[in-house]
């Protein structure tokens, strides 16, 4: 299965989503977008596919969003595109791809929605939090 994540392995959330998808058996194409970003065309496909807007794929915390001025709501989505390919950071993450849709996977669980097949294996988050239990129970 032909799985892609764009990942931060600094994030927990994209970590935790990285290993949900390893814990189904399935080994995915990993890009760590702040060393090798999408191109405009990529970003803008990954953002549409996922039923997004640009906003929504923007990331606030940790970033130079304020002090670029993107908090003004005047800035079309073009200038938001330009500013997260300057600065990756400002990418929200982790998108994943799989053959059944693609999302921003905020919180890691929204995985199962497009990978059925880690439904099916237990799994518990970095932070003890149990997502999928022993009889294959999605808990949240």
């Amino acid at each position: 299965m032909n799985v892609t994540i764009y990942h931060n392995p600094e994030c927990g959330t994209s970590r935790n989503t990285l290993a949900m998808i390893r814990n189904a058996g399935i080994e995915p194409t990993v890009i760590e977008y702040l060393k090798t970003p999408p191109t405009r065309d990529r970003l803008v496909q990954l953002i549409n596919s996922a039923g997004l807007c640009v906003r929504d794929a923007l990331r606030q915390k940790g970033t130079p969003y304020a002090d670029l001025g993107l908090d003004n709501p005047s800035v079309a989505d073009d200038g938001l595109i330009d500013a997260m390919l300057k600065h990756p950071i400002l990418i929200n993450r982790p998108f994943v791809e799989t053959p059944h849709g693609a999302r921003l996977c905020r919180p890691s669980e929204v995985l199962l929605d497009i990978l059925p097949e880690a439904t099916n294996v237990p799994f518990t988050k970095e932070d003890g939090e149990v997502v999928i239990d022993e009889q294959g129970r999605r808990i949240r």
